[in-house]
């Protein structure tokens, strides 16, 4: 019997899941990633830009199927509707805390104001804060739960949270999928063997607006 050994390092690798869990530990992954407070700190951009790579692997798990394009397209939409429903959660999660939130008193950690605040850029910049969250780590774990929270508009979040789910999945898995078969034909190079230096440029990419946007903020 194997044992499997896993280290702190594992949890921040995407390649990990895929090798030990598979889709059905993906689908997981991309669901408390999108709305569960515990699920933050995992991968989100790394993990579909390396199921890009393994879709047809991760398909043949389902289904054999003899095409290329329809394997990708299949994990694609399984880890759509998951990421939907995540979103969903976290909305239901927000709308259900929310009622208590607003009736407690301010301390030094929370201040009522600020919900408010965040009620009024929901309400100007809703649809697009939903969207462009999916391609923000962390921030897409929290926003669908704020969004609850401030109680936006629920048919409002549903649209735009399968509008951002959609363009967010599809563009990362279909670039990991189409850039490995691009190095792979043309310079024989092979993106599984650098992965871990893809990841860390994923991350650094995905996460420098964050960054960015909490220093300004702390320089004001």
């Amino acid at each position: 019997m194997i044992e499997l050994v896993i280290q702190w390092k594992d949890f921040f690798n995407p390649e990990f899941y895929i090798q030990n869990g598979g889709l059905w530990l993906i689908l997981f992954i991309v669901f408390a990633e999108t709305g569960l407070f515990a699920g933050f700190f995992l991968p989100g951009d790394s993990l579909l830009f390396v199921a890009g790579i393994y879709s047809n692997e991760l398909a043949a798990e389902l289904v054999l199927i003899n095409s290329d394009v329809l394997n990708l397209v299949l994990v694609c939409v399984l880890i759509i509707a998951a990421g939907i429903l995540g979103n969903t959660a976290g909305y239901w999660f927000g709308a259900a805390s929310g009622p208590f939130l607003y009736t407690r008193k301010d301390t030094f950690f929370y201040k009522k104001k600020h919900l408010y605040t965040a009620k009024a850029f929901y309400e100007k910049h809703g649809g697009g804060a939903i969207v462009f969250a999916r391609f923000l780590p962390m921030i897409r774990t929290f926003a669908p739960i704020i969004a609850g929270i401030v109680k936006m508009d629920k048919s409002k979040f549903i649209f735009y949270s399968i509008v951002g789910c959609i363009a967010w999945v599809f563009s990362m898995m279909f670039a990991g999928h189409y850039l490995y078969k691009f190095f792979l034909n043309q310079y024989g190079f092979d993106l599984k063997e650098r992965l871990e230096y893809i990841i860390i440029v994923i991350i650094l990419v995905t996460t420098a607006p964050v960054i960015i946007q909490l220093v300004k903020g702390k320089s004001k």
